[in-house]
């Protein structure tokens, strides 16, 4: 499935747009762009794909998608069989990051919504409770305009920004790491495992990065991610394997070794295990 690189908004005075759909189908191709976009399902069910997570959606689906994260939802096929009683219903809110300028990103007040914005470079699911109360305000923004809807998207955004049940979406590989304190000793392995994940990497490798014995840097690795670096190696190189599905149609051994397999049965054998699906099988979910 090629991906395309879109732009919502054109212009500081667009920077804000909110739209209700109602289609027979969602019809928007898998995609990317750089604002962030809020989407509440009203009425529709198909599956759904944002990064290298593809899910089943319907009804009261709601999801944040940060910025450049590839994303498409797609009907089920009853859809494109002409029934009648069909539709694909959905509020949509585009928004440029830009709209806030920089030095808002620098306030204490501001520090729960830039913490939202990196969160939502993975994507995120907003839990049923969360999505009742964001849902009425959505409702109200669609006949906003001018301040009241910057008012509107503030307090959307505060509700997210604080809510309990919410879910990220893709997996911790498939977006660039971001350390949240730059001394942190691990940050160089996080940054060198994201840029040379395709060749060999030994423990000997990162724990001389971080500074630490082989022991200490296990030690500390497994208590900062929770799995082993062997686990968070492979994490980042399946999540890597599901762009190169989606968005090339290389074979799939040409995949495995772009990803630092040396065997494609090994390959095969570890993405089954992380996403209980073969290579092959995942691909084909993005075919209707």
């Amino acid at each position: 499935m090629k991906l395309l690189q879109t732009q919502i908004t054109q212009s500081p005075s667009s920077y804000i747009s909110v739209l209700e759909r109602d289609e027979p189908q969602f019809m928007a191709p898998f995609h990317a762009h750089p604002e962030l976009e809020l989407v509440w399902v009203k009425e529709s069910h198909g599956k759904r794909i944002i990064g290298d997570k593809i899910e089943p959606f319907k009804e009261d689906d709601m999801v944040f998608i940060g910025e450049n994260l590839p994303h498409v939802w797609l009907n089920d096929e009853t859809y494109y069989n002409g029934q009648q009683n069909h539709k694909a219903k959905a509020i949509v809110v585009y928004f440029n990051k830009n709209l806030f300028g920089s030095d808002f990103y620098e306030l204490d007040e501001a520090s729960n919504i830039k913490a939202l914005f990196e969160k939502a470079k993975r994507g995120i699911k907003i839990g049923d409770d969360t999505r009742k109360k964001i849902g009425a305000k959505l409702e109200k923004m669609v006949a906003q305009k001018d301040f009241e809807r910057v008012i509107g998207l503030f307090e959307v955004l505060h509700l997210i920004s604080t809510a309990k049940d919410n879910e990220l979406i893709t997996t911790e590989g498939y977006t660039k790491p971001v350390s949240k304190d730059g001394t942190d000793r691990l940050a160089s392995v996080y940054k060198y495992v994201h840029e040379n994940f395709k060749q060999p990497i030994s423990l000997n490798q990162v724990a001389e990065l971080a500074n630490l014995t082989p022991q200490s840097f296990c030690r500390l690795f497994k208590k900062r991610n929770k799995k082993k670096f062997v686990e968070y190696l492979n994490d980042m190189r399946i999540a890597q394997a599901c762009k190169y599905l989606i968005e090339t149609d290389w074979s799939i051994s040409e995949v495995a070794y772009a990803c630092g397999y040396k065997s494609v049965s090994n390959f095969n054998k570890l993405f089954k295990e992380t996403k209980n699906c073969c290579p092959k099988a995942f691909r084909v979910q993005f075919d209707k």
